[in-house]
């Protein structure tokens, strides 16, 4: 049985990308068409969308969207069905979504993405002309309060689903904002959009969802902790029956070692000699020694406290005494940008860092490096392992959410078995990890066994798709 779906994302790639969310919200839908669902994405239109459209059609338009005019574009862009809000007053802004130029949250984000969920409500309701989604999908709080609008304003009700890329983001605002989000009373109760007396939006999304996914199945079960539940774990034990964890996939197109452009040499499973040309590159390109033999670390990453990349800063000294080298692509904290930027002036050689955003060179050291470390404190599922898994580098990662389900530990059984992909390691134990990695990196049978079944893994969205679209199956308009 067909299914049409109406998915609600505030980026997507190749359009718009901060984060692993975009990769996300590019990559399903195309997955999603072999399982006979059909995605229309509805996304912000902002500066750098508005420009990747070559050809579109209003389809919606909003005299007054929460301060100004707004329309609705109809368009296709790189195989992808979207529909685009183009409200400028807005979204006509240049430089990252939600953030400004002083480095603070825009100041009115929560109208910004409120208008976003209410008209995705719209849309859904059949705002556009012979278009009537079977299901609404949103990811993440920018997206969570369409939910809300379905279930508290009258009109036809189609299956909600609600994916929760990382419970940290919740968009709570406070509770002032709420009689501008055109809501009735009724939903500023704990059913709604209520949370400890502020106004949440990825709440209300898990309050109105008829189902919740999460991005792996050990973050499932982990949020439902206070541990890792971020004080929503009493509402998600209560909807515990209708939360589900699906792995993140890569478009295994994308990133493909065979045909990728931005490698100095690609390379396949069959035949990975060719990646110690990227290897060379890499070193090159972070101006460290050219040294075949020694262990090249990677990190490709937000440098925060979530992604543990202090731990590592404090396990600098643990990397020089192995002989190891180190290259770290990344930008977050002040503190840990200053702190690598700082290793790299001290030992350039051993040690490179670039602090930005580069697509091309995460590709390249995907295909160079010898090991990825990912020694998060909490993930809910992790990207950068599964395209570390697609080009053969090995992940070093905390055994946390997606890392634990994704990468299986070179134990002793596992090698033996022949099944190790990877190094997982618990709390504090990330400079024992590179010591256990730099053993392994000694034996080439083993390592060089675990690459190949590192590079022989699925990593793709084909599994995971099929789960969605069982998901969505469930769920009857109402």
């Amino acid at each position: 049985m067909p299914v049409s779906v109406l998915a609600v994302a505030s980026e997507l790639f190749p359009l718009v990308k901060t984060g692993g969310l975009a990769d996300v919200t590019g990559a399903l839908p195309v997955a999603l068409a072999a399982c006979d669902v059909a995605t229309t994405t509805l996304i912000p239109g902002y500066p750098a969308v508005l420009r990747a459209l070559r050809e579109a059609d209003t389809v919606l338009e909003d005299a007054d969207l929460f301060g100004g005019p707004a329309r609705v574009l109809r368009a296709v862009s790189g195989g992808l069905d979207l529909l685009v809000l183009d409200a400028p007053h807005l979204f006509g802004r240049p430089g990252n979504p939600y953030v400004g130029p002083d480095g603070q949250d825009w100041p009115d984000n929560a109208l910004r993405f409120a208008a976003l969920g209410a008209m995705a409500a719209r849309v859904a309701r059949g705002g556009v002309a012979a278009f009537v989604p079977d299901v609404v999908h949103a990811h993440d709080w920018q997206a969570a309060l369409a939910l809300a609008y379905l279930k508290f304003l009258p009109g036809r009700q189609p299956g909600t689903v609600i994916t929760v890329h990382n419970l940290a983001f919740q968009g709570l605002f406070p509770a002032d904002i709420f009689p501008m989000l055109g809501l009735p009373e009724a939903a500023l109760t704990m059913e709604g959009v209520e949370f400890h007396g502020m106004v949440g939006y990825l709440k209300a999304g898990l309050a109105c969802a008829d189902r919740i996914t999460t991005v792996s199945p050990s973050y499932a079960e982990e949020i439902k902790t206070p541990a890792y539940g971020m004080g929503l774990e009493g509402l998600l034990q209560a909807r515990a029956a209708v939360l589900h964890g699906i792995l993140n996939g890569i478009d295994d197109a994308v990133w493909n070692p065979a045909t990728d452009t931005m490698l100095a040499a690609n390379f396949s499973a069959s035949d990975a000699s060719k990646r110690s040309a990227n290897k060379a590159a890499v070193q090159e390109q972070f101006g460290l020694a050219r040294d075949p033999g020694a262990l090249l670390f990677g990190v490709i990453s937000r440098l925060t406290w979530q992604k543990g990349l202090d731990l590592l800063l404090e396990a600098i000294p643990d990397v020089l005494a192995l002989g190891a080298q180190l290259v770290v692509l990344g930008t977050g904290e002040p503190a840990l940008e200053a702190g690598f930027a700082a290793a790299a002036a001290a030992h350039p050689d051993r040690i490179g860092c670039v602090i930005g955003y580069d697509e091309a060179l995460a590709h390249q050291m995907q295909a160079g490096i010898d090991a990825l470390l990912v020694p998060s404190r909490f993930e809910p599922c992790g990207l950068t392992q599964l395209c570390a898994l697609r080009y053969g580098a090995i992940p070093v990662v905390a055994r946390v959410g997606g890392l634990a389900d994704t990468v299986i530990d070179a134990n002793a059984a596992a090698i033996t078995a022949g099944v190790a992909t990877g190094v997982q390691f618990d709390g504090g134990g990330l400079r024992a990890a590179l010591q256990r990695t730099a053993v392994l990196w000694q034996d080439t049978r083993i390592w060089r066994q675990m690459q190949g079944n590192a590079l022989n893994m699925d990593v793709s969205w084909t599994h995971q798709a099929t789960q969605y679209a069982a998901l969505y199956r469930e769920l009857p308009s109402k």
